[in-house]
């Protein structure tokens, strides 16, 4: 089988938890024993970052197509348009879309993965003119494939509420963590990462999420400032600035010592496991996930986690993490507290991680990909 990948939609570093799904997924495909041909369409942006990757299983070959998608217009003209074009021209049995969106029309089977429906949910992260845009293209792209693919059980539940596809349609994939969390990372390296960023000294609650509306970040740090007269901790918040800034800046004011909430817009990937494993307490007050990876990423370092029962984060963290009311600042504050205070030791690794694997989501991707190509040969289709 040869399968095309469209990874037009991939900006490294801008899309968050889409982009450690592709890749994480495609690195663990190129493993398998007697997998498939892989064919990359890239974009200006990720070409070199894929090909760091992948070129050296000698599996993969790329095709770019010479635009950036940070020009989302761009990107939907050449998705729908030239994308199609280059799938004939190589050759390839389906095509996987991995990014919510596909083309229209192609001359081969489709998937697409759709990670969730958060811009239905949430609306007021986005502007009208990309809510028009994406509901559209997404509807499409489900109408279209032959098989949907989701990554947790409640985003299915949310791709067939918003699509109105039947469930026989849609695969679950369930995603990983990337094996490096659960290594333990040497004292002398963690002191080195957090000189690097500056958060060397005192104890710190980590947390990782753009300031979106639906990651709540304004509740933990107004959680934060209820404790932090009873706490020696700072609070560590890994993201970029987004449309819920606003609120978090509100919480920032009751704030008692501002110079105790440490905010990061970027770091490299390969410090995260430094980051996570340092921190007393991860933190995570999103209500919404399609699957929540930096819950899984801080259980599989060990570090006690505080999040919500909200979206798909019940299925990932199981019973190994504390819940908090989603949206209760107050609730938060007093478990946080309560969690910092047990006094319990931290394990680097968590049993719960046990359920998870890029190999499995990487078999699991394969399988749906064979059944959107089965599937174009039944019998009626």
């Amino acid at each position: 089988m040869r399968v095309g990948v469209n990874t037009l939609f991939l900006i490294p570093g801008e899309v968050g938890g889409s982009e450690t799904y592709l890749r994480e997924t495609l690195k663990a495909m190129v493993n398998i024993e007697d997998g498939p041909e892989i064919v990359l369409f890239t974009n200006l942006e990720n070409d070199a970052v894929l090909r760091k990757d992948l070129e050296p299983s000698g599996r993969v070959s790329f095709d770019q197509l010479k635009f950036r998608a940070s020009n989302r217009y761009a990107r939907i003209i050449r998705e729908q348009l030239q994308l199609p074009v280059r799938v004939k021209k190589l050759g390839v049995d389906v095509l996987w879309s991995p990014g919510y969106t596909a083309p229209a029309f192609c001359s081969v089977p489709q998937a697409v993965s759709i990670l969730d429906m958060q811009y239905k949910h949430h609306p007021e992260d986005f502007s009208t003119s990309y809510l028009l845009a994406t509901h559209a293209l997404v509807s499409m792209s489900a109408r279209r494939a032959k098989r949907i693919i989701a990554i947790s059980e409640f985003s299915k539940s949310e791709v067939m509420k918003y699509t109105g596809q039947p469930a026989e349609k849609i695969d679950v994939t369930l995603l990983a963590g990337d094996q490096s969390y659960g290594v333990p990372v040497g004292e002398e390296q963690r002191e080195e990462v957090l000189q690097k960023y500056s958060i060397a000294g005192a104890p710190y609650i980590f947390c990782v999420a753009n300031s979106y509306p639906h990651k709540q970040v304004h509740v933990l740090v107004d959680a934060f400032a209820r404790i932090e007269a009873e706490v020696p901790h700072r609070l560590v918040i890994l993201g970029r600035a987004r449309r819920g800034e606003g609120a978090v800046q509100d919480a920032m004011a009751k704030v008692g010592d501002a110079n105790r909430v440490k905010r990061l817009d970027y770091i490299d990937r390969e410090d995260l496991p430094s980051l996570y494993q340092s921190a007393a307490l991860f933190a995570f007050p999103s209500v919404y996930e399609g699957f929540g990876l930096p819950v899984l990423e801080a259980l599989m370092a060990g570090t006690p986690v505080v999040t919500t029962r909200s979206g798909s984060i019940p299925e990932v963290g199981g019973e190994s993490v504390t819940y908090f009311d989603a949206g209760n600042s107050e609730d938060l504050a007093a478990k946080l507290k309560a969690v910092l205070c047990s006094g319990a030791p931290k394990a680097v690794g968590s049993a719960q991680q046990k359920h998870f694997s890029w190999t499995a989501t990487a078999a699991a991707t394969l399988e749906s990909l064979r059944r959107s190509c089965s599937s174009q040969h039944s019998p009626g289709k």
